[in-house]
Order: C-alpha cells, then sequence, then structure tokens
C-alpha cells in the first residue's frame, strides 16, 4: 500500500525544478545532502549559500514519525497548540513499552494490559488530529517506516534518535525531541544547523563475513561518539550500490551513535527493489524520474575533497567484521585482534546471551544470514552455548520468516522469539539471570551498548556486531572464537568450522503482508480523556518565563563526571511507563550520573540539610523553597538517544542551566526547546574550578545575545570566587523561547 500517495506525486513533481532553481542561485555542483535540504526550505525564495555549522536555516520536512513513548510528551505538548489536525503526515508507532520476557504473544498480551491507558490515549489523539496509528505488536518504528513511509529525496523528522535509518532509502531523516515534531505537525518552520558533510566513500565490495553492519562499526571507530555532531554523513561510491537498501539503512541507522545529524545513501537499483518488494512500485517510478537529482552531481563524486568538509574512504573489498564495545559504540575492534583484546582487557570472556534484532538488524536479509549459521550448528550438530533472542522488526518480517523457515531454524537451537518491538536494545529487558549485578558479556546486533542499557546490570559488558557474528558468537559461547579460522566441537568431538553466511536481500516468493496493525484516523470527534488521578499521564502545563532573580546564587545540583547520555539523564526501562507524567518521570532526573566528587550515583550534597541525598529529591527541595539549581556536565553531555524528557525533568524540577564542556546535538536542541539555558565553558580546565559546595551567578541575560559570551561567577563556601567566560550558540529565535519559559510558549 502507498500511503500518502497525493504528498508523494507533488514531492516529485516539483522536486527537480527546486534543485535546478538552488543550482542555478549557488551556481556549482551540489551533494545529495544539500539537493534534499534545500528543496526542503520553508521559504523556497529565499536561498543562500548557507554556511555550514553556523547558519540555523528553516526547513519544511515532509512528515513525522513518533514511538510511543516520546510520542506521549509530543502529543501532550500538541494538544496545546490549538491546531484541529496536523499540518504534515505523521505515524505512531506502538514498539517501546512492550518488554522482552517470555516471548511475543505473552509479552504483547501484557504490555496491551499494563499500557491500556497510554495505548487509548495515544490511538484516541492520532485518530482525533489526523495521525496514523501502528498498534503494539506491528513492529519498530524505523523498520516499519522503512517498508511503509520512507520515500528517496524526502525529509522526515522523528522523535527518536535513530530515525536516520530512513536514509537506507535516500531519504533525509532527522531525529529530535517532541518539541520540534509540534513545529512540524503545526505547520510552522523547523530550525536545523545547516550541517557540515561528512563524504563516506565506499568501494569494492562485501563479501564472506563482512555486513553491512562492519560498514558503521568501523566508521564509529573512526569518528568516534561525536565525531559527527552537526554533521551528514553522506556515502556514496561503487560500494554503495553493492549494499542492499535495508543495509544501507542500518549503517544510516548507527550514525546516531558518532552524533551524526543523519546520514544518508544516493537512491540506486537497490532501493528500487526495496520500493517494489514492498508495494511501491509508483513511488519507485516517480524517483526514477529524477533519479539523476537524487545523488551527488557528477562533479562531486570526481572530486569529493572539493565538496565535503570531510572525507573518508572505506574499501569494502577488504574490511573485516568488527565487534565495537564494551560500554561505548565506538570502541571498534577488528575480529582478528577482538580475542587479544578481551584477554588483555580481562573483559568476561564467557558468552551469556546473544541478542539478534532491534530497529538496527532485523530485516529479512538480517534474519536470513543467522538463519544460515543456524543451519549449519543443526546440520553440523554444535551444540549452542549461550542463550538465544530474537526481536524481528516488523510483523511483515516475522510472518515471512516464519513461512520460509527461518524461526523454525532459530527454535531448534532454543532460541526465545519476542515481540516485533525494541525490547532489550533499549532496556526493555527482564532477563532471567542468577545475579543482576554479576559480571557477564552479552552480545547483540544493536546500536547501543551504554553501561546498565539491556538489562540494568552496570556489570554487563555489551558487544555490539553483526546478526551473523552473534549468532556465531553465540554457538560458541567464547567472546574468543573467531569463526573465520576457528573451528567448533560437534557433540561427537569432532571440530568443524563454520561456512560464510549467506542470505537473501529479499524474500524469493515476496512479502507476507498484513496491515491489521495499522489504525488510520478518523477525526474530530474523537473523545480525549485524560484521568487526573492517572500516574501515567498527565495534563502538561505550560513553564514560565525567564526571571533574572532565578539564575542568581544558584546551588550546584551535580557536577557529573565522565559520559553522561540520556541515560543517565532520565533512564529508561521501567521508567518508559511514565513517559506521559511529567511529574512522576522526573524522579530518575540523573540517577545514572556520576558525582564527581565521591564517585557515586544518585547521591548528591543538598545545602537546605547539609546531607546526601538523590538527585530528583534535592532537585525538589530546592525548588519547594523557590530556588533554581544548576548542573555541570563534561563533554558531549546528553549522548544518546533524544529522548525529550532528559531536558524537561530538570526544567521541571526547577534546574535552570546546564554547563557543560560540551552537548550532544539533540539534546542541547532539546534543552532550547525547553527554555533552558545550555551553555559551554570557554575554557574547560574551568570545569574543575567548580566545587560540590558552589553558588553559581550568571551574568549577563538582560542583554542576552547571539555571538555575546557570558560569565559565570562561582562564589566558593571560603568565600573567594571566580568569573568564568562561558559560551552558547543561542540565535535570536531560541532567545525568545528562553525569554518566554519554552518554545511552546513563544508560538
Amino acid at each position: 500500500m502507498v500511503y500518502d500517495k497525493k504528498m508523494l506525486e507533488c514531492f516529485y513533481s516539483a522536486y527537480k525544478g527546486k534543485i535546478e532553481h538552488v543550482r542555478a542561485i549557488l551556481k556549482r555542483p551540489l551533494t545529495l545532502s544539500e539537493k534534499i535540504l534545500y528543496a526542503h526550505l520553508y521559504d523556497e525564495k529565499v536561498v543562500n549559500n548557507y554556511k555550514r555549522g553556523e547558519d540555523y536555516v528553516n526547513f519544511r520536512p515532509d512528515r513525522v514519525a513518533m514511538q510511543d513513548a516520546t510520542a506521549q510528551m509530543a502529543l501532550l505538548q500538541f494538544m496545546n497548540a490549538g491546531q484541529d489536525q496536523v499540518s504534515v503526515p505523521s505515524t505512531v508507532h506502538c514498539d517501546h513499552l512492550i518488554q522482552a520476557d517470555h516471548g511475543a504473544r505473552e509479552d504483547i498480551a501484557t504490555a496491551k494490559h499494563t499500557n491500556e491507558e497510554v495505548y487509548d490515549f495515544l490511538r484516541d489523539v492520532s485518530s482525533r488530529y489526523g495521525i496514523g496509528f501502528w498498534k503494539p505488536g506491528a513492529g519498530i518504528i524505523h523498520q516499519v517506516v522503512l517498508e511503509n513511509y520512507a520515500f528517496p529525496g524526502g525529509m522526515m523528522i522523528g522523535t527518536d534518535s535513530h530515525t536516520p535509518n530512513a536514509g537506507g532509502l535516500g531519504m533525509i531523516a532527522i531525529g529530535v525531541g517532541g518539541a520540534d515534531a509540534v513545529d512540524v505537525m503545526t505547520g510552522m518552520e523547523w530550525e536545523l544547523k545547516m550541517p557540515r558533510l561528512i563524504g563516506v566513500q565506499l568501494t569494492g565490495k562485501l563479501s564472506g563475513w563482512a555486513a553491512p553492519k562492519d560498514v558503521i562499526l568501523k566508521l564509529a571507530g573512526i569518528l568516534t561518539v561525536k565525531g559527527g555532531t552537526n554533521a551528514i554523513i553522506e556515502y556514496f561510491g561503487s560500494g554503495a550500490e553493492s549494499i542492499s537498501a535495508t543495509g544501507k539503512a542500518t549503517i544510516c541507522n548507527m550514525g546516531a551513535e558518532v552524533g551524526a545529524t543523519t546520514s544518508v545513501f544516493p537512491y540506486d537499483e537497490s532501493m528500487k527493489r526495496y520500493l517494489c518488494a514492498t508495494g511501491r512500485e509508483t513511488v519507485a517510478a516517480m524517483a526514477d524520474v529524477v533519479k539523476d537529482d537524487l545523488c551527488a552531481d557528477p562533479e562531486v563524486c570526481e572530486q569529493p575533497e572539493c565538496y565535503y568538509d570531510q572525507l573518508i574512504e572505506i574499501d569494502l573489498n577488504t574490511l573485516e567484521p568488527y565487534i565495537n564495545g564494551p560500554f561505548t559504540p565506538d570502541a571498534a575492534t577488528p575480529i582478528s585482534e577482538f580475542a587479544e583484546k578481551v584477554l588483555i582487557n580481562g573483559y568476561p570472556r564467557k558468552m551469556e546471551v546473544g541478542l539478534i534484532g532491534s530497529c538496527t538488524n532485523s530485516s529479512y536479509q538480517d534474519l536470513s544470514r543467522a538463519a544460515s549459521i543456524a543451519q549449519q550448528a543443526l546440520e553440523k550438530d554444535l551444540s549452542v552455548a549461550a542463550k538465544l533472542i530474537i526481536n524481528p522488526g516488523s510483523e511483515q518480517i516475522r510472518v515471512t520468516a516464519e513461512r520460509d523457515g527461518m524461526m523454525t531454524l532459530f527454535k531448534k537451537l532454543g532460541a526465545t522469539i519476542m515481540a516485533n518491538a525494541c525490547g532489550p536494545c533499549i532496556g526493555q529487558w527482564k532477563r532471567h539471570t542468577d545475579d543482576n549485578a554479576r559480571k557477564n558479556s552479552i552480545v547483540t546486533s544493536f546500536n547501543r551498548n551504554f553501561a546498565k542499557r539491556a538489562d540494568g546490570n552496570p556489570n554487563t559488558y555489551a558487544f555490539v556486531a553483526s546478526p551473523e557474528l552473534t549468532l556465531a558468537l553465540t554457538i560458541a559461547g567464547d567472546l574468543c572464537f573467531n569463526p573465520l579460522k576457528d573451528r567448533l566441537f560437534t557433540r561427537e568431538g569432532e571440530r568443524v568450522k563454520l561456512d560464510e553466511p549467506h542470505g537473501d536481500e529479499l524474500p524469493v516468493h515476496g512479502f507476507l503482508t498484513d496491515a491489521h496493525g495499522y489504525i488510520a484516523p478518523a477525526g474530530s470527534e474523537v473523545a480525549i480523556v485524560i484521568n487526573p488521578e492517572s500516574n501515567r499521564l498527565q495534563q502538561l502545563l505550560p513553564f514560565a518565563p525567564w526571571r533574572a532573580s532565578d539564575f542568581v546564587d544558584m546551588p550546584l545540583l551535580i557536577k557529573t563526571q565522565g559520559k553522561c547520555t540520556t541515560d543517565h539523564i532520565s533512564m529508561a526501562g521501567p521508567w518508559l511507563r511514565f513517559r506521559g507524567h511529567l511529574e512522576n518521570i522526573s524522579d530518575n532526573l540523573l540517577m545514572g550520573a556520576v558525582n564527581a566528587f565521591n564517585g557515586e550515583t544518585n547521591k548528591v550534597w543538598c545545602r537546605l540539610t547539609n546531607t546526601y541525598d538523590t538527585v530528583s529529591s534535592t532537585a525538589k527541595l530546592y525548588k519547594q523553597h523557590g530556588e533554581s539549581s544548576i548542573v555541570v556536565a563534561e563533554e558531549n553531555y546528553g549522548e544518546g538517544s533524544s529522548r525529550e524528557h532528559a531536558a524537561m525533568e530538570p526544567r521541571f524540577l526547577n534546574v535552570k542551566v546546564i554547563l557543560a564542556k560540551s552537548f550532544a546535538r539533540i539534546h542541547e536542541t532539546n534543552l532550547k526547546k525547553q527554555g533552558m539555558l545550555a551553555l559551554t565553558f570557554a575554557e574547560k580546565a574551568d570545569y574543575d574550578r567548580i566545587c560540590e559546595h558552589d553558588l553559581l551567578t550568571v551574568v549577563g541575560l538582560e542583554t542576552f545575545a547571539p555571538d555575546k559570551n557570558l560569565q559565570v561567577i562561582v562564589y566558593h563556601e571560603d568565600g573567594t570566587k571566580d568569573v568564568i567566560e562561558v559560551l552558547h550558540t543561542y540565535n535570536e529565535q531560541q532567545i525568545a523561547w528562553f525569554r518566554a519559559g519554552s518554545a511552546l510558549n513563544a508560538r
């Protein structure tokens, strides 16, 4: 089925003319990213040669996608916008709130019962405002978007950091917070700093054990978790053409792990094949008409160093399988060196669980390549040493894989088939273990492996690999096993080697389709009810406008040490149930962050009691006494998921300022949208000047202006003080949000 056909027809009929207009004004060749961005300018008449990494630009995305955890807050904000219908096609996908426990059937039934109030709310709001609704069990948002909504040359925003998955179909798809989604759904301009461009030239062709996953695992090691910040990663070259559309999606998906704004591939035959296989032949036909402008101009490909801000080359012919981790997705190690790394660093060598799926690696091709390894294990009479968990990407994937015998193979290995949902990838895993604090190792085909993310255990060493490598290690149960050269013992004691994996790009007999998971909107007659006694949903009240007095003598709430991701700021897992209730979820504020003064989590000094308490309790007490507070942090603060709650919770608890060495892109934007003050140290060493009992005052807000630095006066307990220069990236519009109390207030 082709959704939103009229929008697609309008887009493609105008696309070529827009590109020709832009090229005539800029008078230079264009990259693919530039073509798509300029084709989506909010005001088509305002075409300038925008400076990458500097100029803020207003865009008009084609659509919005929301998952059930983040959709709650996004829709609560939209309800305050005073609009009857969304202005662009939008969808909600119920994939985050399903806990992986016993298996798909039982877990979906439990989720429907446990989350009934939330699901009903999301369904009714969607129906009322013209939003498509995908029921629990229908699939993971990014896989469902790829199967139904993504289209070459389009632009989409989504309230999840892995929205860039749609780049596998040549779409600029960007993860944002809920307030950004509200802007687009109300038809307002959507603001983005013009991204830098990182060109990745792929040559050669993958073979053997190397998979698309290994491209992004290697790239993560090159760029690190913040090397792609405020940049689009644009792939090109002969190697790109050799990768399937779902393989491209895997690579684009994990671009979020290097901080990239998004990632994109040029339109090619693999995308056309995928569009046709998923019932969108008409979309492929429309894309074919403008295919010359669904890739970079020839001059760009001939001299890429002249058009990209950074150029990276990867030879797929020589690419090894990679394993990344533990505790960070950019700790990249080729398989040939991994065993030595395990032994030198003392990682738990025994591999206890293998997990295949998530939005990153749950396509038909992913499962078929893993299934080829499962088939070998059965044929060679190998025992499986570790537990195996499978999360299909969508119901379409699951039923097709079931028909083609893949699920039977996995089950024969003892696998548990979980729901078509995120599950362990986002901490929704009820892991059955003897001790959830014990050191242990797991291998996943997921995208993130921060401490405690999968199972809540800080001592779980999580490693990221391709689905086929994950399954090979699951069979071996040994992190030091290298399937490219090592052998395994059969039950009879014979030593055998696994053959290279193989799989089908698309199902030979076509996809089985099932549209029962989709509910089309009914219209404005639908009533929306929020129980005032609910502990899951809470009507959203506007934040108060700024006051100069709020930024004087602020006590330090916490000075975080080391990595502080959105998981540390607002944990997922069991806390997902409060995503629609700001007051309740604020109880988890920064509970995972390490206090720089005592090395502990969720234990900070409170000046009002002269005792240590949890972060949220301390912030609440300051709020009750009318005091603001401030958080100080290190590099790339807010890395990870797009979750808006990591910005809304401190705002709700009267934290006024986050002062960090640097910010992750999405989180900095989320802070600005909620009326928070996001500042960075002009001299990063000044972080060390902040002491536990300090009071801090921000100076210069009365004349707050773009490109004008502010100062923070740090009053120490001994009566001395330091004056610290701080930087900001606010433009005039964002300063207006700050003064109004939030972007929503400034409408």
